[in-house]
């Protein structure tokens, strides 16, 4: 039988995307493709359902490795999330230091608490702001009571927990936090993925991770900023696939920055 721990974690997976009383298809917990990730019923699900993550368990159960892998090779450092949405991702993370006792962490929440940013006229970026599902979804507008009220319901709001609210041109650069174990990037947009990028990534330990959640979505900017980033740097890490849509790497011997 599994541990208290491992069933703890478990159940809370399943009930931030709302599956812990009801039977659905992998298709939508965890679609295969591009094509299965669009279908009107993951919509439904997910964004305008009451799930507090776009994540399947597939995604879910990757980023408790990483954070689960830093805490066994202690990789100094806090876990950051850019881009929370309903906060579901920073939720699990901040569940994980529970689970384990880990109390000098801090999750790092940030967002705009005000949706996604207007892009550029004629960009990759602007196609997807004009999406007719991503307006419907109020271009992922959650206030921040509505995310730290999400961390309530948890019981894990506590001094752990840190939000930098704003855009990240702003507020990323300034943030007082020395070290990064895990980086997740949910930026969207390509200069969204760039601010983080440049403002953070130099702040990720040797051995700690960086998780891409756009990395395979053709209709974000997220992927090219990626990869310039990568080649100014010099950076040859091994790219990890988790799905169709998301991948991850381990900052080590491949980086020069």
């Amino acid at each position: 039988m599994p541990d208290l721990k491992t069933l703890y974690l478990n159940h809370l997976k399943r009930s931030l995307i709302d599956i812990s009383n009801r039977d659905l298809p992998e298709t939508i917990i965890d679609p295969g493709s591009f094509e299965e990730g669009t279908q009107p019923e993951w919509f439904n699900h997910f964004w305008f359902g009451t799930t507090l993550t776009m994540c399947g368990l597939k995604k879910l159960d990757s980023v408790q490795f990483c954070v689960e892998d830093c805490l066994a090779r202690n990789v100094p450092g806090d876990l950051i999330e850019c881009g929370v949405w309903r906060g579901g991702v920073s939720i699990l993370m901040r569940a994980v230091l529970a689970a384990h006792n880990v109390t000098h962490r801090v999750v790092w929440v940030a967002d705009s608490f005000e949706g996604l940013p207007t892009p550029p006229p004629g960009s990759q970026d602007a196609v997807m702001h004009q999406l007719p599902a991503l307006i419907d979804a109020n271009h992922y507008a959650v206030d921040l009571p509505t995310v730290k009220a999400n961390f309530q319901r948890y019981g894990l709001l506590d001094e752990q927990v840190r939000f930098l609210p704003g855009w990240f041109a702003d507020t990323l650069s300034d943030a007082p936090i020395e070290q990064i174990a895990l980086l997740r990037v949910d930026g969207d947009y390509y200069e969204s993925t760039l601010d983080i990028l440049t403002n953070l990534y130099p702040r990720l330990a040797p051995g700690g991770y960086i998780i891409l959640d756009d990395w395979g979505l053709p209709v974000c900017g997220e992927k090219q900023a990626v990869l310039e980033y990568r080649a100014a740097h010099g950076i040859t890490d091994e790219i990890i696939e988790v799905d169709w849509q998301s991948a991850y790497w381990r900052k080590g011997s491949g980086t020069s920055s």
